[in-house]
């Protein structure tokens, strides 16, 4: 009983709040809309608290509706309650009790994979790019935003997840099993792919990822400088955008890095590069796809307008939007869409993403070895009815049965080897043979967004 009278004291509380404001802005001859739709919202919880078949909770009832408000505005505002508000912290120091998967509400709602991460429990189990959602242990994902589909994945270390997903091509959902590990991400990995070239992969955006690419190059040239350098940005969800300025000003000495504008023209703010850190004594192609989001889109453009890098690959995802978070409580936070992202040249990137220089198709290396099985010159094992030996026909029907196992099988998404991947070797490809021109220093940018 003394339950039900608290929340009735809080309604009506909200009521009478929201009637002395509009009578406070009758007063003051201000537009009383406003005041009007919060009068009608605490109406509603009124009615709910006295009226609905069960008990409520007044608390759950507010967050819900803010909840609910937010996502009315777009896919990347969301209200923080403390459990996921806790997480946030945990978010940018690149380590937490999940699964090792990126996930995304598109444009339909659904809860879509963006990509696993590599040697995770989500990419040993077959989880791809693409996936929809459908559950998470056994609960329906239909109308959960982005914020409660990450505390429902992510949990204590040990503990399971079953997800239930649709894949394109696949006749019925798919099943799966998963436990949660410790995640450490490691933001940078790096590699000599042949002497002086070099590559860096960058995975995420997140607390000293900057300084990890400083390091990888320094261990890279502990012999030798490069004479090129790929920047692997393929499936990078994005992150810091502090960060994001900060690899960009490895590579670009002067002028304009990123500018974001809220919604007022005059609500502006410009990154510049800082002289005398970047590297500019050698050539960088930088490799995209369309799972390259925010903050990796950042750097590709900066690095493609500055012409300081060839960037080869696909489109981009095209998050060009700029959040920031707001406590509203000691436990509680908002996270709210404020401004675009523009690159130096103003061109927005939202829901456009980067063009690449140059398309580069995702040939896995099991297809580039059929197709090059495919090329060669003609024998007599190419002759129409000619006889077959006992040792081709044993060759023709095993590898009649291994493509068709490869059709048929769901396999994990492939680990990306550099020196197997067909994209990155392309990319070297251009590196060591296109005249692609070393800047002396950073050409003139606009800085004048629209």
């Amino acid at each position: 009983m003394q339950k039900i009278k608290t929340s009735l004291v809080v309604g009506l509380g909200l009521l009478l709040a929201s009637s002395a404001l509009a009578n406070a802005s009758k007063e003051e001859g201000v537009s009383n809309a406003k005041y009007d739709d919060i009068a009608l919202f605490g109406r509603v919880i009124n009615f709910i608290e006295k009226q609905y078949v069960e008990k409520v909770n007044t608390k759950e009832l507010v967050y819900g509706a803010i909840k609910g408000m937010l996502e009315t505005l777009d896919p990347h505002s969301n209200f923080m309650p403390p459990e996921v508000y806790k997480q946030l912290k945990t978010d940018t120091a690149g380590k937490f009790g999940g699964l090792g998967i990126e996930v995304w509400v598109n444009k339909d709602g659904v809860l879509t994979v963006i990509t696993p991460m590599e040697g995770t429990p989500a990419w040993k189990a077959g989880i791809k790019p693409g996936d929809r959602i459908l559950k998470i242990n056994g609960e329906s994902t239909k109308g959960m935003s982005i914020v409660e589909a990450t505390t429902k994945i992510r949990g204590e270390v040990g503990s399971e997840v079953r997800f239930t997903v649709q894949r394109d091509g696949a006749a019925k959902p798919l099943d799966f099993k998963m436990k949660r590990v410790s995640i450490d991400v490691k933001s940078v990995k790096n590699e000599l792919l042949e002497e002086r070239y070099g590559y860096i992969r960058l995975n995420h955006f997140q607390e000293k990822s900057s300084q990890e690419v400083k390091a990888a190059l320094k261990k890279m040239e502990s012999k030798e400088k490069l004479k090129g350098l790929i920047l692997d940005l393929r499936n990078n969800p994005g992150g810091l955008l502090d960060e994001a300025v900060e690899v960009t000003n490895l590579f670009v000495d002067d002028g304009v890095i990123v500018s974001t504008i809220g919604r007022s023209k005059d609500d502006k703010d410009v990154k510049f590069a800082k002289s005398g850190v970047a590297r500019l004594d050698f050539p960088i192609v930088v490799l995209v796809n369309g799972s390259s989001a925010s903050a990796a889109e950042i750097v590709a453009g900066a690095l493609k307008d500055h012409k300081r890098a060839l960037v080869a690959g696909s489109k981009t995802f095209g998050k060009g939007s700029v959040q920031t978070v707001i406590p509203l409580a000691e436990d509680v936070g908002l996270k709210l869409t404020i401004a675009r992202y523009y690159t130096p040249s103003g061109v927005s990137i939202q829901a456009k993403g980067i063009e690449p220089d140059i398309v580069l198709e995702d040939i896995d290396p099991e297809t580039m070895k059929r197709l090059r099985r495919k090329s060669k010159t003609v024998s007599e094992a190419d002759l129409k009815n000619h006889i077959e030996s006992e040792a081709e026909k044993k060759n023709r029907l095993a590898a009649k049965d291994q493509d068709e196992q490869e059709e048929n099988k769901d396999a994990p998404p492939r680990s990306l080897d550099p020196k197997e991947d067909y994209q990155v070797q392309q990319a070297l490809n251009y590196l060591k043979t296109m005249n692609f021109p070393i800047p002396k220093s950073a050409p003139a940018v606009k800085t004048s967004m629209m």
